[in-house]
């Protein structure tokens, strides 16, 4: 019931785009909060707002108050279901009681791997694990279930409420199916104790792979060490360090931190025994039958489609990669020009010209944040007024997980007095600091990184949901992967690039044959990132293809909507008003027929696929015009 996260012929002519001139050494308030140390002068009389805002999560046992209050609310709303009669305000109802939980448990769920103090951390797991085993106590509910049961079988009053009502209540009855409501009581009890079992074996896969492993200092050559972080006599290697320009870093860093650790394989065959059983107990095939159910691929034969040409593709990224030092592009030539504030920039006009949306600067307040280096923004549009926020963990910092991605900590809904539950999502980069002379400077890829983030968490922001279950990124895995993947094709595009790429300190723009070979180059290096191999097992398991899928579909998208002008408004608001403001709440094939006026196929996924690695269909024209 509840479940808490080709190059076209040269003879197309774009259409110009209008550019943004200014001079870049003097920042806009959303530049100069990226570039520059936040300097905070702490008065005595500030109180302790809490991490968020909530005022219990002032201290780690904040986490206890805020869990038990969550599940007495829980008692008193599935008491209220059971009460009132089948009709629109039994969705609500359970909404509501997702909400509840998940507000706790998203939360927690991110300050759990986050948290600098390990007794937040500590804190955060135990009230993950308090929630998730009542989130599963709540999925075999059978009383709870006959009431959505009632209502879905009451075709008078089912035929009365709207599409997305009637959506979110049969995604609460799949729920409850997958859970295996329809067992006898031995069976369901053992259903249980299988979900609670995996929620601790994927907690504690979760935490493995996201630790950095070891090597005795001595091993490795003394001119490359100091690309690492150093323990003592030991070398810490937390990531693959992609972007190093040196041959030798790059394979020190893969052959360490991608070496097997036996006790994460241990763990990783218990959670795959664990999904077997409890998929083949509740009635499926295979755990992958359970799990695309609802997806854009629906079925294991869809997909095996799809992962037939995966082979092809991924060699061909692969060999790509590989190639893109050939290209010569030195990220120390083009960081100057890609500062985080200037990036920011270059955000904030691309969604304020394609989107009517604009990024607003906040001081948090005392206790409101885990880091004193976390950026807040406000997310405004131009006539709706405030969208959400966005928290901006974007710098380094011991201990913190080695990998980009996108958290929801609260979703958006509508409430029962009208006002609307704004949206809040963190965004998790892991980039240098600013330094004394300069601004954090990026790399072409941490660049393109910051852009697929920023996507999603503008898919949290522009979803307009009645309810929070289908909230945003609330999406089947092989649509929520779009909106993402889509920014990294703006991020790529000369036209955008043009807007922004500035040097630091002269404002000078960054050179026309140095943008084209950018571009260019990004196109060839494709997109691989190996450290989704580990955590993604827990959170994409049998739902890998969904990079793939998405990436196809963005791909559509770009050519056909935004190729011959990226700013272009009237596609914008058809973005987000056929995409981006469902969230889950619409088919996910729906939303992709909307935004492309036609229904794709499998094969046309495949084909779109097959263009982009055909580099007579690549979807950059790289001269400036003509």
């Amino acid at each position: 019931m509840f479940t808490c996260t080709s190059r076209l012929l040269s003879a197309v002519r774009h259409t110009e785009v209008r550019h943004i001139l200014r001079n870049v050494t003097t920042w806009s308030p959303v530049g100069a909060a990226f570039n520059v140390r936040p300097q905070r002068r702490v008065e005595l009389w500030e109180k302790n707002v809490g991490l968020f805002g909530v005022p219990e999560l002032s201290s780690p046992g904040g986490f206890e108050v805020t869990s038990e209050r969550a599940l007495k609310e829980t008692e008193q709303l599935v008491d209220t279901v059971c009460k009132n009669p089948p009709g629109a305000s039994t969705v609500q109802a359970f909404d509501q009681l997702s909400d509840s939980l998940c507000k706790v448990a998203d939360l927690a769920d991110f300050i759990k791997v986050a948290h600098p103090d390990p007794a937040f951390r500590e804190a955060a797991e135990k009230a993950c694990l308090k929630i998730g085993t009542m989130v599963e106590k709540l999925n075999t509910n059978v009383d709870l279930c006959k009431c959505l049961k009632d209502l879905l079988d009451n075709k008078e009053v089912m035929a009365a409420l709207d599409p997305e009502t009637r959506r979110v209540a049969e995604l609460f009855m799949f729920d409850f199916e997958i859970s295996g409501i329809h067992l006898d009581e031995k069976k369901r009890r053992k259903a249980v104790n299988l979900h609670v079992k995996l929620l601790d074996l994927n907690n504690e896969f979760l935490v493995g792979s996201h630790l950095p492993n070891k090597i005795e200092k001595r091993a490795l050559p003394e001119h490359i060490r100091h690309h690492f972080s150093l323990d003592g006599n030991y070398i810490q290697i937390g990531g693959l360090h992609a972007e190093s320009s040196d041959e030798l870093v790059r394979e020190a860093a893969y052959k360490i931190f991608l070496y097997p650790n036996q006790n994460l394989m241990k763990c990783l065959d218990e959670l795959l025994s664990c999904r077997d059983k409890l998929a083949k107990l509740v009635g499926y095939e295979s755990f992958a039958h359970r799990a695309l159910k609802g997806t854009m691929a629906k079925t294991p034969g869809e997909v095996t489609i799809l992962a037939s040409f995966a082979t092809t593709v991924q060699f061909e990224l692969e060999f790509k990669r590989l190639c893109c030092f050939m290209y010569n592009i030195e990220p120390s030539l083009y960081s100057p020009y890609l500062s985080l504030g200037s990036c920011m920039e270059g955000l904030n006009s691309l969604f304020s010209q394609l989107l009517g949306v604009s990024f607003q600067t906040e001081q948090p307040k005392i206790g409101e944040v885990w880091s004193e280096d976390v950026r807040k923004l406000a997310v405004v549009h131009e006539t709706e007024g405030l969208l959400g926020y966005i928290y901006c963990d974007f710098f380094q910092r011991l201990g913190k997980p080695h990998q980009d991605c996108h958290f929801t900590i609260r979703g958006g809904r509508r409430m029962q007095n009208g006002e609307y539950q704004l949206p809040v999502v963190v965004l998790m980069l892991n980039l240098p600091h600013p330094g004394q002379s300069a601004p954090t400077l990026l790399t072409p890829g941490m660049m393109e990184n910051l852009f697929h983030e920023m996507g999603h968490a503008m898919h949290s922001m522009l979803g307009r949901t009645r309810y929070q279950h289908v909230t945003g990124t609330r999406c089947s895995t092989d649509f929520a992967e779009v909106p993402s993947i889509l920014m990294e094709y703006f991020a790529t595009d000369y036209r955008v690039v043009n807007q922004f790429a500035r040097h630091y300190q002269t404002g000078q723009p960054l050179p026309e044959n140095m943008v084209t070979r950018l571009c260019e180059s990004k196109k060839v290096c494709g997109i691989v990132d190996d450290s989704r191999k580990f955590s993604h097992l827990v959170g994409y398991g049998a739902k890998y293809y969904s990079y793939l899928m998405s990436r196809a579909v963005a791909s559509m998208v770009w050519r056909q909507c935004f190729f011959r002008n990226p700013l272009d408004r009237e596609m914008g608001e058809r973005y987000r008003r056929e995409m981006l403001a469902h969230g889950g709440g619409k088919e996910p094939m729906l939303m992709v027929q909307g935004m492309l006026q036609k229904q794709p196929t499998i094969e046309d996924f495949v084909d779109a696929l097959v263009s982009e690695l055909n580099p007579d269909f690549e979807t950059f024209f790289m001269d400036s015009e003509g």
